[in-house]
């Protein structure tokens, strides 16, 4: 029983020091560098910002009357049922 334990804690130490290795050796990598590079595109995520906002008035400008009369619709319809 002592023997297949220490064979076991030895596979695990073997294999423990293949994947601290191997991400070592992906942390020098041009693909890590790349995936862990966090300064972005401000530029661009300002104008999708600006962009969504000005869609999202431009549709909420358009679809709030009709919106309005739903929701109306909708709540007068609940206070008939009680």
């Amino acid at each position: 029983m002592d023997s297949l334990q220490e064979t076991t804690q030895e596979m695990f130490v073997r294999v423990s020091f293949r994947v601290v290795k191997s991400w070592d050796q992906f942390s020098k990598s041009r693909i890590y560098r790349s995936i862990s590079d966090q300064r972005g595109d401000v530029p661009g995520w300002v104008l999708v910002v600006l962009m969504t906002t000005g869609l999202v008035t431009a549709i909420w400008t358009i679809a709030a009357p009709r919106l309005t009369a739903i929701l109306k619709n909708s709540l007068d319809a609940m206070n008939g049922i009680r």
